[in-house]
């Protein structure tokens, strides 16, 4: 089955939208094959503010009607307290959100960008996707992350060579509990290993310690501006740590 034909017998969809290079994908085929359709993007702690901005401008540059959903995520104890389940408990309540709004719309389903390089066996989140009968076209149709990328490319969309960027609870340690704080200083460090140009990197909390992680090229450069980013990230962490296993 292609986008095409799946949009043909789907006419009439949402798309929960995260800026990031699949969701990107499936919002432009469902703009060019569905009938209707319309992208909702949940905000929370947990997105750094570039993925807004990138999901803002890919909508704006598709002129897509986009939905934000503003969501306290963190109120949630079943979230907060950061167990190894952590993300089964968050996509059940982003996409129960999502899917409240999209009803408010009328629409009757919703579409991920899950597709067939994702390894399913090893995302707790799945398992909501599927309660919510949540659908994947990508995963459907078989694209894979490469065929998607070439896609993006071709279709002229920006995110085509994007890294892929799991959210920011993911850089911090199953129990430590996850508050607003932490998620602050680890997008901080971020961003800032961002504009001294480095990319597909992680910064990892333990307590006040970050541990960085990062592409083999990048760490002789990254120890050439030692003491330039342990300056920078000394504001945020009591200790910094170079994992010497490269991503």
């Amino acid at each position: 089955m292609t986008l095409q034909e799946y949009f043909a017998k789907h006419p009439k969809v949402a798309i929960a939208f995260s800026g990031g290079v699949d969701s990107s994908y499936l919002l432009y085929a469902a703009q060019r094959y569905a009938r209707k359709m319309k992208a909702y993007y949940a905000k929370s702690a947990f997105q750094p503010r570039h993925e807004f901005a990138d999901a803002l401008r890919l909508a704006q540059e598709l002129q897509t009607p986009m939905r934000v959903l503003e969501l306290d995520i963190l109120r949630h104890e079943s979230i907060a307290s950061n167990p190894e389940n952590r993300c089964y408990y968050c996509k059940r309540e982003i996409f129960s959100s999502i899917l409240a709004a999209a009803h408010e719309d009328g629409f009757s389903l919703l579409c991920d960008g899950t597709n067939a390089s994702d390894d399913l066996d090893d995302r707790p989140g799945v398992a909501a996707l599927r309660e919510l009968q949540v659908q994947s076209p990508l995963l459907l149709c078989g694209l894979t992350k490469e065929e998607i990328r070439s896609r993006c490319k071709e279709a002229g969309l920006f995110v085509w060579n994007k890294p892929a960027y799991a959210c920011l609870a993911t850089r911090v340690e199953h129990l430590q509990q996850l508050d607003l704080p932490t998620l602050q200083r680890v997008e901080a460090a971020e961003e800032l290993l961002m504009r001294l140009g480095f990319v597909d990197f992680r910064v990892r909390v333990s307590g006040r310690q970050a541990r960085l992680e990062l592409r083999e090229p990048d760490m002789t450069r990254l120890l050439a501006q030692r003491q330039e980013i342990l300056h920078a990230l000394k504001e945020h962490f009591d200790r910094i740590t170079l994992n010497l296993e490269a991503r």
